[in-house]
């Protein structure tokens, strides 16, 4: 049954792919309701991004944060790159005007950006993209056009434009009038009856190299354009002349991406001569083979990439004006923002092994504020911790004084922010070898993470300031922030077995307050001590002051009035000491002012009693529903307490 429903589906869509031919008047009559029919490369790779989802980032605190309350494009065709929403929103932006017949038509979209930004991903989702919607090409007999060129081009615009505009609305700027060589031979056999030619259906396809192309710069020496226009095919000259188009062998990349879309990895390692045929294509749409067998057209889009060394040593040549003013630049800088940072590794984790592999909680968070952190351009009034959290969307009013508004941190840090740093390859690297560290256990921690870190750092043999600012990442930022996290775990899981602790120290206090607050003696229900007004100043002290309660009689009239409220609807039953946020906060601070109370609990060492070793199961139980294995709640506890300890 379900062998069938594969075998079937796949069946369908090959089918669907399939090429189907028809006469060039059926073409052209349809080309007049359906203008997807002569639609140009700009316009098929629009349409198959689809519409955007406009999302209103006033609705979201932290979205709003970040765009500024902007109303922001999202395309779901590009679901999946993190972070980059600029980026996209440029690219989409240069389809759109090209699209259009704007100046970007004629130019060449140029991907800059970093080492494993994204530049390569991004050039396979256009060439995805571009194999959604059908071209259509001009077929005589049994050859289809071997640069897959439009039917429209058999017609003069001069001539002829006027005709096809009125008869089948085709509008005379699509005409360019430029027939290829190929083209022209069969006119010539035909007699010039145009009837005898049809037009076939094709599906764009990387596999085939149909209307998409990849180039890649050869070495310095014998580096020629053939790769680009194609060559003579030797095989050949023993039917046909050197100049006949039917000698000449179609297989450069302009070629084969004609109507669709070329990607030229790597662009500026290539030499000048080797970049001319581009600037021609782009800017006249046609370019001159390695043979004179006259113009062949082309109307696809050029897409390059490289790094930004590159880029810089090509632009600083003054020779290369003419080629840099074609060059429609878009940036891809690395991800700034912590959380979608994480979300890239845990999409990477997902398409491999490890993805039920065990990470514990904040690892991947960890290792996100390190790279983030390594692209952040400094900030002279304020710490790049800060700034880090700022652009993630946190709101730092109330804790960080010193902390700016996105925008004035991205004004003092330029158009270059994010085109260095760590890369996201690096990341992975160290990712990777973090999940293996265990020589028993494939898994991963923040303790194990931020070893891993420091020595991968010390192997890239960096410069020596800036593997100290890496390295102070590690020590100075994430480590003391990491104590304080899993210190709050800790905390979280031990209390639970302390619960009954918790509550009495809670109604303890309410009963200390009240009598406090009243001006009056307290007679302590277990011990019968009378407490008079200064002891229990002393004791409700005690609780208030690792919290660092700054009025601690407004503190004590707020909670005794919380507790009163709470009483009458429970029927006069204190409430729970964690239902209100303000008092759980002090409590848990006056149950973990000394380290050493959670020692006995949570240390892995033999325990000296039956309900202490029970206490500690219980505890360990709960770190590994909180998502740790037993391995880890060991390591990350005795780091913890050595951490504590040396502090």
């Amino acid at each position: 049954m379900y062998n069938d429903s594969l075998f079937n589906a796949f069946a369908r869509s090959f089918e669907a792919r399939r090429e189907t031919d028809m006469p060039i008047s059926e073409y052209l009559e349809a080309c007049r309701g359906d203008p997807m029919r002569y639609a140009n490369a700009a316009e098929r790779i629009l349409a198959a991004i689809g519409e955007p989802q406009m999302i209103d980032t006033a609705k979201d605190p932290r979205l709003g944060r970040i765009f500024s309350n902007r109303t922001i494009r999202i395309y779901p065709a590009f679901a999946g790159f993190y972070g980059m929403e600029e980026t996209i929103e440029r690219i989409v932006s240069f389809f759109r005007h090209a699209a259009q017949g704007l100046e970007e038509r004629k130019q060449i979209l140029y991907l800059l950006g970093p080492v494993g930004g994204g530049k390569s991903s991004l050039a396979e989702r256009l060439k995805s993209l571009m194999e959604v919607h059908p071209i259509y090409v001009l077929k005589a007999g049994d050859e289809v056009s071997p640069v897959f060129e439009s039917p429209l081009s058999l017609f003069d615009p001069e001539t002829m434009g006027a005709i096809i505009e009125e008869r089948y609305g085709v509008p005379t700027r699509r005409l360019t009038g430029l027939m290829s060589p190929w083209c022209l031979k069969r006119l010539e056999a035909f007699g010039g009856d145009i009837s005898r030619f049809r037009v076939v259906k094709v599906q764009p396809s990387r596999l085939r190299q149909i209307g998409i192309a990849k180039t890649e710069p050869g070495d310095e020496n014998n580096q020629d354009i053939s790769s680009l226009v194609g060559k003579v095919d030797i095989r050949k000259l023993e039917s046909f002349a050197q100049n006949d188009p039917d000698a000449y062998s179609y297989s450069g990349g302009l070629n084969r991406a004609n109507q669709g879309i070329l990607e030229f990895v790597e662009m500026f390692k290539a030499p000048i001569k080797m970049l001319h045929p581009l600037l021609t294509a782009t800017q006249e749409g046609n370019y001159i083979g390695t043979e004179n067998i006259g113009a062949i057209p082309f109307s696809g889009i050029v897409l390059a990439h490289s790094n930004e060394a590159e880029w810089q040593s090509f632009k600083s040549n003054k020779n290369n004006e003419a080629f840099i003013d074609r060059i429609c630049v878009t940036k891809v800088p690395y991800c700034l923002r912590v959380t979608e940072e994480q979300k890239i590794y845990e999409k990477l984790i997902q398409g491999s092994e490890l993805s039920a592999a065990p990470c514990a909680p904040s690892t991947l968070e960890v290792l996100a504020r390190f790279t983030v952190l390594s692209r952040l351009r400094r900030h002279e009034n304020s710490t790049s911790f800060a700034k880090m959290r700022v652009y993630d969307g946190e709101s730092l009013k109330e804790t960080d004084p010193k902390a700016r508004s996105v925008q004035e941190y991205r004004d003092s840090a330029g158009v270059d922010e994010g085109m260095d740093g760590v890369s996201t390859r690096f990341a992975f690297k160290v990712l990777a070898a973090t999940f293996n560290h265990d020589t028993t256990e494939i898994g991963a921690d923040p303790v194990h993470l931020m070893y891993v870190l420091e020595q991968s750092v010390r192997r890239e043999q960096l410069p020596d300031e800036l593997e100290k600012r890496y390295l102070e990442f590690v020590k100075a930022e994430l480590a003391p922030r990491y104590a304080e996290f899993i210190g709050h775990e800790i905390q979280k899981a031990y209390l639970e077995s302390y619960a009954d602790y918790g509550q009495n120290l809670f109604d303890r206090y309410v009963d200390y307050a009240d009598a406090w607050i009243e001006d009056s003696d307290f007679k302590d229900p277990d011990t019968g001590q009378l407490l008079d007004r200064e002891l229990l100043n002393q004791e409700l002290t005690k609780v208030e002051k690792p919290a660092g309660i700054a009025n601690p009689k407004d503190f004590r009239n707020e909670i005794v009035k919380f507790s009163l409220r709470a009483r009458a609807q429970n029927g006069g039953k204190n409430p729970s000491w964690t239902s209100y946020e303000k008092i759980r906060e002090v409590i848990e601070k006056r149950m973990f002012s000394q380290v050493e109370d959670l020692l006995p609990v949570i240390s892995f060492g033999s325990k000296k009693d039956g309900e202490s070793e029970k206490k500690h199961g219980e505890f360990v139980e709960r770190m590994v529903s909180r998502g740790y294995t037993e391995r880890q709640v060991r390591r990350l506890v005795e780091w913890y307490m050595r951490v504590k300890q040396a502090g």
